[in-house]
Formats: C-alpha cells, structure tokens, sequence
C-alpha cells in the first residue's frame, strides 16, 4: 500500500461533499468542444505567493457573480506572470463542498516528483454547484460553474501563467464527476480524467441529488429540472450517457464500497443521516457505514463497463472503504502516472 499523508480535518459529513455550461444552462445538449473555450471574462483581482511554489489568485467572476479563488501549484523555472514556456497542466477539481485546498494542504501533493514539472491548477467552486450551469427553471444565470472554470478560468490560467494546452483532469467525489462530464462535453479539452469516488451518473440516483440538496438547504430542481421532465438536460452532463465522447480517453475510476475499509480507524462513526436519501425499496446494507460511497459503487460499477464498451481507455479500483480524503489521496498517487503520461504524449 502507499503511504498516504495526513489528511488534517476528520472526514465531512455533508452528503457527496467530496462534492466543475458552456451549453445554454436552458438548453443543456452535449456540444464538441474541440478547442479552449471563450476568452476569460475574469480577471485577477489579487495574487499571492509563497515559498511552497504555491499561487493563490482572486479572480472576479462574472460566472458566479462574485470574487473567487484559484491555487496554482507551479513547476520548477516558472516565472510569475512571464508565460516564456506553456507547461502540461493538471486540473484537480473539489468534491461538493467546494474546498480547492486539500490537495495541497491535506495531501501534500507538492512533495511529489511527478508533479516538478507540471502546472497544477486547483479552483474553487460554490457548495454542491456540481460542475454545472445551473438551469435556475429556465432563467439560467449564477452560479454559471461551468462556465466559471472552462470560459473563466481555463483561458485565464493560459493567458497569463504558462498553463498549456496538454491539459489532464481529476477530482474527487463530486469532482469526479466534474472531471468526467467536463472531459465528455468538451471533446479534445482534456487528455485524461480521474475520478475518486466520484458520482459519476447522477441519473441512476435522482433521489440522492434531491436529498442531499435539500438538506442544504438548496433548490434542487434549479440544478437540472426535474429528472424526467427535463431529462436532456441530465443526460448532457451525466458521464453515463456521454461515453461515446470518451472513446480514446484514459480514465481511472476508484471508489470504496461504504463499509469501514483499511484507512478508516476502528472507532469510524457512520455518515451523518440525510433524510430521504435512501430508497426504501433498497435499503443499505447494515454494514454500511458511509451511503454516499455506497452509492457511488453502484454509479461506478455501472459506468466502467459502458465506458469500456464506447472505447475509453478504463482503469478500475474498487476497493473497501468510506467516501473518506485518505482513500482520494491513495488514488490520486495511483492514478498519476497515467494523468502525467497523457500530459506528455
């Protein structure tokens, strides 16, 4: 096994918190995108550094109607704001909570060699905007999370601090989806996705969307609409229904199965109940002490081989264990080697 860093704070509680349209958030259809989206409307508002290679930028957003942030962890021989040479860029995007800084203060991935010559690019993003343009019933606007990270972001990164066009992506829980509904609805955007525990086909778990959404306090249906009525608009930005536009990818998908695993202390308390989330009819088992990871197994079991059969390039590990930051941080080393070859390839 490999040894996984601190991870600081216990796990969260929030369902799918390890919770990124250039489409009409109206519309909702699948488009190719073969190239980088549209100019950056954001700009640096402020920039910091520190001497752990480490940026930190405030951006204005006119996507989510207010100022947010960006880490950049940047290579050996980068310069600040002199792009001189365009770097292969990683993308590692936040579970529902929206948190961009584990990855760099809880997994401390800037001790790792594979990344001294990679730009990593790590945004925030609103709690459970789950990637996507909000539909808000058909009026659209903030929070525009998409748009935020692949019209905002993604070209402003290019445009100012070396980010290239060799460009991978990974993220956990909810990122994970991110990672692969950005990957399918912007063919050619990104060469490679990982997904940790990722809630990769929302549409096989409405239910858990509505339940985790309201327990928040949010308005679920101004996600997506509801999932029959406005059911294109689910299916254009669920990965499960997007695998023709992965054919060639490399993508890895890990997930535990809920039930108290290798990296979780014995005294592992259950998630934290969210009413209505499970299905009556299909009761978790009573060694499950995480549903969410529960039901994400279930998502990536059923995606992996739908994948395989669209041509996608799939590696799997599913494994034992909760919906929990020390297991993303064990997949996000196994799967770098695969995200850093497709950045040099």
């Amino acid at each position: 096994m490999l040894p996984v860093p601190p991870v600081g704070p216990p796990r969260r509680t929030l369902l799918l918190t390890g919770a990124l349209a250039l489409t009409a958030a109206a519309g909702g259809a699948a488009h190719a995108t073969p190239s980088t989206p549209a100019a950056p409307r954001a700009e640096v508002l402020r920039e910091e550094h520190s001497g752990r290679r480490i940026v930190d930028l405030t951006v204005s957003s006119t996507a989510l109607g207010r100022s947010a942030k960006v880490r950049l962890l940047t290579p050996h021989g980068w310069h600040a704001r002199r792009p001189v040479h365009r770097w292969p860029t990683l993308y590692l995007l936040p579970g529902g909570d929206g948190d961009h800084l584990p990855w760099t203060e809880s997994y401390g991935i800037e001790r790792l060699a594979e990344l001294r010559h990679v730009l990593v690019v790590m945004p925030e993003m609103p709690l459970f905007g789950f990637y996507t343009d909000w539909w808000q019933h058909g009026a659209g606007g903030p929070p525009a999370v998409e748009s935020f990270h692949l019209s905002e972001v993604l070209p402003l990164v290019e445009k100012y601090y070396g980010a290239g066009p060799r460009r991978a992506v990974a993220g956990q829980s909810q990122g994970g989806f991110g990672a692969l509904s950005y990957t399918a609805r912007h063919r050619g955007l990104f060469r490679a996705a990982a997904s940790y525990s990722g809630y990769v086909h929302p549409h096989q778990h409405p239910r858990a969307v509505r339940a985790a959404m309201q327990y928040l306090g949010l308005d679920w249906l101004a996600l997506w609409g509801h999932p029959e009525r406005q059911r294109h608009i689910w299916r254009a930005h669920d990965p499960a229904h997007l695998t023709r536009r992965l054919a060639g990818v490399p993508v890895h998908l890990s997930c535990g199965d809920g039930r108290l695993g290798p990296l979780d202390p014995p005294d592992t308390l259950p998630d934290e109940h969210i009413p209505g989330l499970e299905d009556p009819e299909d009761p978790f088992p009573a060694d499950v002490l995480s549903p969410t990871e529960a039901i994400m197994r279930a998502e990536n079991e059923k995606l992996a081989p739908l994948l395989r059969v669209a041509g996608a390039r799939v590696v799997t590990h599913f494994h034992s264990g909760t919906h929990d930051p020390p297991y993303w941080s064990r997949e996000f080393r196994v799967s770098l080697p695969m995200l850093v070859a497709a950045l040099h390839t």
